[in-house]
């Protein structure tokens, strides 16, 4: 489960962003909508760890982010949260087999065929040798899902996933995800302004645009 209380955010000089509060259970998914600096990506980054709140609390199966130290937050999110960021961040001289791996290479639970499995779900383990240069933008950000999937997440967390996506890959990203996540039982959040997947998730909030 995944719960968010009395969550506020400002930047330096700027207003605070309150975010309503949120629970989520596990399989459970969750849009949340807004426009160009509303505060989504201000908001997913403190539900991954990444940024601390002014504010509140960002508790993920019991565990509240905020009261871990550095080290332990880390390990945390390495464990429990997969993040596919709007921007694929790949490493063009790895393979997309090592790319996908690469988070999680010190970790001995992983292994050749997980990662073959998460690719094989995805439709492209007959892209594991290739490098990513050769890849379409679709295929790319598939690698970033296999990316965030390969840690067997309770929480994923997307940023604005098909913005740069056709109308067909944008719906094969979120239909990916929902169901990679009902496959792994975990809670499924949506960062988005794309207006054509507001359909496809019922469970969805709005945050306006007098934030950050």
């Amino acid at each position: 489960m995944i719960v968010v209380e009395d969550l506020q955010f400002s930047y330096e000089n700027q207003l605070n962003i309150e975010i309503p509060n949120i629970k989520l259970k596990l399989g459970e998914e969750l849009l949340i909508l807004g426009k160009s600096g509303s505060g989504k990506t201000t908001l997913l980054n403190i539900l991954g760890g990444l940024l601390a709140p002014k504010k509140g609390e960002v508790i993920i199966d019991g565990t509240s982010l905020y009261q871990l130290k550095e080290n332990d937050l880390d390990q945390f999110r390495g464990r429990n949260i997969g993040i596919v960021f709007q921007k694929p961040h790949l490493l063009k001289p790895l393979t997309v087999s090592e790319n996908v791996a690469l988070p999680y290479f010190f970790s001995k639970n992983l292994s050749a065929d997980k990662v073959q499995y998460y690719l094989d779900q995805l439709g492209i383990l007959n892209k594991q040798h290739a490098r990513i240069h050769t890849l379409s933008e679709g295929e790319a950000q598939r690698v970033s899902i296999a990316r965030a999937l390969i840690n067997g997440p309770k929480v994923i967390l997307a940023d604005e996933p098909t913005a740069s996506l056709d109308d067909e890959n944008a719906n094969l990203v979120v239909e990916l995800l929902k169901s990679q996540a009902k496959k792994l039982g975990a809670a499924l959040i949506i960062v988005t302004h794309d207006s054509r997947i507001k359909n496809q998730i019922v469970n969805r909030i709005t945050l306006n645009s007098s934030g950050v």
